[in-house]
This record gives C-alpha cells, structure tokens and sequence, in this order.
C-alpha cells in the first residue's frame, strides 16, 4: 500500500498557509489514484469550505460549470456507475462545498464503491456542517462502525436520535452495537461468535434486557439487583463496577453512581472514556450539591462546592488532555478553563500550540485575544482578533463578540473612526445585539 502520508502533510500546510486552491489540487491527485484515502477526503472537505469561505460566495461556482456536473452526477449513480459519480459531485462540490444533499449522494455513492473509509469522511463533515441533519448523523454512524471506531459510531447514533427519537435505524443500530460492545468486553473477549459465548441462556436474555434503550424503574432495579449478587464475588471488576454505576445513573441516584464508576476507576486509570463519563457525573453532582445549598441558603458551602467544580473541571480538562494530546478541541478547553481560572499565562503558551491547526485556529485566535486582552497586551490582542476573522464570510454570534472585541479596543485607544467600522459591521446585521446601537448613535 501507498504511503500518502507526505503528501498529506503537504497539503495540510497548504490549508493552514490558506493556499486552498494548492492544497485541493493535492488533495484531488491523492484521491484520483486511491479514492478509498479518507483521510484526503476529509482534508479535501475542509480545504473546499475554507475556500468558498474565503472567496465569500463570489463567482468562483460559475467558473466551475454551475449545476451540470451535479446533473451528471445523479444520472451516474441512478446507472450504478459510483466512481464516474464520485468524480462529476467532487467537481460540483468543488463551487459548492456545503450543499449538504450533495455530499449525503457523495457518501451514499463512496458507501456503493465501497470506499467506506472516504464515505465516513464525508459523513463526518457533513455532520460537522448540518449538526440537526439526522440521516448524515445516522450514516456517520455507520460508517464509524464499519471502520472499528465503535466509541464514535455510538456518538453519532446518540446525536440522530436526539434530532429525531423516533429514527427507527438510529434506535436498532445503537441498541446493536451497545449489546456487541457489552458482549465484546471483560471475560468475553478470548470467544468467537457472541451467541456462542454465553452459555446460560438466562444469562443470555438477562443481558438482553440490559441493553435495551427504554427500561422501566422495576426492570432497571431488577437488573441492578442481579449485578450487585454478581460484584459480591468480583468487586474489582472494573466493567461490572461501571454497569452498576450507570444503573444508579438511570435510577437517578447520582451520587452513588459516581461512588461506583470512581471505584472502577481505580481499576483503569488508563481509560480515556470512563474518565470522560466520570468527569461527566461528577460535574453534574457538584452543581446538584451546588443548587441544593443554594435552596437552604447556605451560601458558604455553595461557593466553596462551586470553586471545588472550577478546580475539577481544569484538573479534568488537563487529564483528558494527556490521554490525547493531539486532539485540538480538548486542548482548546484545557485553555477555557485556564482562562477562566485567571492563568492567562498557562492558556496562552496552550492556545499558542493549537493556532495554526485549521481545526482550531479561529477559536484559538478569538482566546488568545482575550488572554491578550487581559494581560494589558491591546496590540497583541488587536492582532490575533483580526487574524480570528481574517476568512469570516459572514458575522456568526463568534464574528459579532471578535468585532466588538476589536471596537472596544480601538474605542480605548482613542481610535474612534476604526471602532466605528467595528461597530458598523455588527450594526448591519444585528441592530439588537449588546450596546451597539447605542454606540453608533454616539458616533454620529
């Protein structure tokens, strides 16, 4: 197999110097020789929408050839000729990256060549662009599965039902791969086929019922209860120790599911999901704990719980972080929590290390001006904020605070023309937001 790593990595740069139109040309000669390369799939994606981004819809789709190719296209995969259809949506997607129906066809069509590993790029771009989009969400999903990233597919299963509860697929899919991950896990691993590694067909069913999604209270004490004569004999078993603590959760019993998911733990400080969970459960006993103290008017045991949340919040942020520490978004929330810690110092040298990933670059710039900010360092601030909104087609709520980030700045350096223009940006599309009317009034 070709190794397409360098020529990744070159296009990638090529992303993050905003050269698109250099890295989609790479992007595209990686995927006309293997077309299954996701990870050139993926890369393609993001160098096309930071594109169009850039080009803020001006003419670039007309130069392309409009829709022809998106007709072709459709008339290729109707005659069952994938690779011909891959080819004619990649050129209309090339004007157009974010037609969602587009690429959900893109994927669909990777899926019937059986280039699973771009069709899930796909999906998960799409589920990037179109997050209430159920079916990009469910077929995400899918594709995750059929690449091993079981963890992932049960995260976008999660994300289509929350859209819409009642996607049927969504429901199976997720009840399957729950039963496979649970079937798969502890004393089964060294079996072959999952029916043939439970003997007792009691025990069979008894997982069955487990797994289901919609339980009632009676079903979950039951099951709660034949679990508990099971961790009589085996209270070190790490798995056993996190189906109880779930089912304390579902039950509603916080703080007992926590007492049982940190004693597991103690048995896999090397999980990275099960210090997630953790995290997770702890956060939200903390503001239970929080808001009971707050209704007897306790106002010292409210305040020192709330700090005791901040602490553990940062202290998780920097542990999920040493689990993965090429993952951009943990990164960028370590430095939130920094930030919010007052460790401006901290954050920076953080933020710093993740502003020339494309995956993260605007949100750490926006961070690194508030760091900036902060510190007293307005021309540094001032810097980072315009580079956060340097591609910015349109004002997004993110745009709106960095612009009026800049005004604020500008207005206190005594630079009234150049915050006005700030201003004046945030004012043409939202009238309402913050003080900004009132600011142009006073620049009139």
């Amino acid at each position: 197999m070709v190794d397409y790593s360098k020529h990744i990595q070159k296009a990638q740069e090529a992303t993050k110097r905003k050269n698109y139109d250099f890295a989609v040309e790479l992007y595209q000669q990686i995927l006309e020789i293997e077309p299954d390369q996701g990870d050139a799939r993926s890369g393609l994606r993001l160098a096309l929408k930071r594109r169009v981004e850039q080009k803020k819809g001006g003419g670039l789709f007309s130069k392309i050839g409009g829709a022809g190719p998106l007709v072709a296209a459709k008339a290729m995969a109707k005659a069952k000729r994938y690779d011909a259809a891959i080819k004619g949506l990649e050129k209309y997607l090339a004007g157009n990256p974010l037609d969602v129906k587009a690429n959900l066809l893109l994927g669909e069509c990777c899926e019937f060549a059986e280039y699973f590993h771009s069709a899930c790029a796909v999906y998960e771009f799409i589920a990037e662009i179109a997050p209430k989009n159920s079916e990009g969400l469910r077929r995400a999903g899918a594709m995750m599965y059929r690449t091993g990233e079981h963890t992932k597919a049960l995260e976008f299963y999660e994300r289509a039902l929350e859209i819409d509860p009642r996607d049927q697929d969504a429901i199976k899919a997720r009840k399957n791969l729950a039963a496979e991950t649970a079937l798969t896990q502890g004393r089964y691993d060294s079996v072959g086929h999952s029916r043939e590694q439970i003997k007792d067909k009691d025990e069979a069913r008894s997982l069955e019922r487990g797994q289901r999604i919609h339980k009632s209270e009676e079903e979950l004490r039951e099951e709660l209860e034949r679990l508990e004569v099971r961790l009589a004999e085996s209270s070190s078993d790490p798995e056993l120790l996190t189906e109880v603590g779930e089912l304390y959760r579902r039950l509603g019993d916080l703080e007992a599911a926590l007492e049982f998911i940190e004693r597991a733990m103690e048995y896999r400080r090397d999980s990275y999901d099960l210090a997630k969970s953790h995290g997770a459960l702890k956060a939200k006993v903390l503001k239970k704990r929080i808001a009971k103290a707050d209704k007897l008017e306790d106002s010292e045991k409210a305040n020192k719980t709330e700090a005791e949340l901040k602490e553990f919040e940062l202290e998780l942020a920097s542990r999920l972080l040493a689990f993965r520490p090429g993952d951009a978004e943990l990164r960028l929330n370590l430095a939130k929590r920094l930030l919010r810690a007052g460790d401006h110092d901290t954050a920076i040298g953080e933020l710093q290390k993740v502003s020339s990933d494309p995956r993260a670059e605007r949100e750490a710039r926006f961070l690194l001006g508030q760091a900036f900010h902060a510190k007293g360092f307005g021309d540094l601030a001032k810097k980072e904020f315009l580079l956060a909104i340097e591609d910015d087609a349109r004002p997004d709520e993110r745009t709106k605070e960095i612009l009026y980030n800049l005004a604020a700045i500008t207005e206190a350096a005594g630079e009234a023309e150049e915050a006005r223009s700030y201003y004046s940006r945030i004012f043409e599309v939202d009238i309402s937001y913050r003080d900004v009317a009132q600011k142009m009034e006073g620049f009139k």
